[in-house]
């Protein structure tokens, strides 16, 4: 019920903001400007990029909203100007998305999550969340990106597709290969501290 009135509420500011009203834009980016920041800084890593590649998504999203089609949410519409914005600005600085080993491997067997790692239960406790953090900021850009869009901003596998326009499987792909790198990372940090 909730998620309907919220998503009731959305199609109602973005209808004010097409007729014209501009105090009805503020609430669309203060509803998704953590989507947006997390998206974008996981990408980037830079936070002055960061900021302006932010302030570009909602110049963006405001000029383009009339184009919006609710086939989607409206998150995953924002989510897919982000990402979208965030590629081009990594290519302009031959900044690479993923390890060159891992463009070269296509494993559909490991289309899957359930790896036995429990993420949210290493986030329990605050030094394990601290050395997950500094693993997951070393890791390449997508998976950052896609580990922060699926713990963090808790979307599915199918909105994170729609967003990064890549299937579902190879999504699952690069979380199951980026669980696995934090996993070791975090066997490794702690096992140095035992």
């Amino acid at each position: 019920m909730n998620e309907v009135h919220s998503q009731t509420q959305i199609q109602a500011q973005i209808q004010a903001v097409l007729a014209g009203d501009s105090k009805a834009f503020g609430p669309l980016v203060e509803s998704h400007q953590k989507l947006v920041w997390h998206l974008v800084y996981r990408m980037v890593q830079h936070p002055e990029d960061a900021r302006e590649l932010c302030q570009e998504v909602f110049l963006r999203v405001h000029r383009c909203l009339h184009q919006y089609r609710h086939e989607s949410s409206f998150a995953t519409w924002v989510g897919k100007i982000a990402f979208s914005l965030c590629m081009r600005h990594l290519q302009r600085k031959r900044l690479p998305m993923v390890e060159a080993k891992e463009e070269d491997e296509v494993d559909t067997q490991l289309a899957r999550l359930d790896d036995g790692f429990d993420l949210e239960a290493a986030c329990a406790d605050s030094e394990v969340m601290a050395h997950l953090g500094a693993a997951i900021e070393c890791l390449p850009a997508l998976q950052r990106t896609l580990v922060t869009l699926y713990h963090l901003d808790e979307l599915g596998i199918a909105e994170i597709a729609q967003i990064t326009a890549m299937p579902e499987g190879t999504v699952k792909n690069y979380l199951f290969r980026a669980r696995k790198k934090l996993k070791a990372q975090l066997e490794q940090r702690l096992g140095e501290l035992a």
